[in-house]
């Protein structure tokens, strides 16, 4: 009978941390921005270089990007922002407009 529970015990535990690892690794693959990050920062390249007209707008996978400009304390400033459809994440980047 003692090993029956002890049986019933280790499977119970592994049960719970394999279903916290794979909670874990969503969350984790979830959460991860590097590629849009590196697209905003190839998009920041493009502008700097003369190559990028503000305003733009483009979908990358499931993100809607909006370059746009604004004034801030008499400079002018250009709004790099990425908002996530499913997650409705946002992820703004700003650099000083090229004169």
């Amino acid at each position: 009978m003692e090993t029956l529970v002890a049986t019933v015990l280790i499977i119970i535990v592994f049960i719970i941390a394999s279903m916290i690892l794979n909670n874990l690794f969503f969350n984790t693959i979830k959460n991860n921005t590097t590629q849009i990050d590196a697209h905003l920062n190839e998009l920041q390249y493009l502008y700097i270089n003369e190559k990028l007209i503000v305003p733009h707008q483009e979908d990358y996978k499931d993100w809607e990007i909006n370059v746009s400009s604004s004034e801030q304390n008499n400079k002018k400033v250009i709004f790099f922002e990425a908002l996530n459809r499913e997650t409705n994440k946002k992820i703004v980047n700003q650099i000083n407009a090229i004169q």
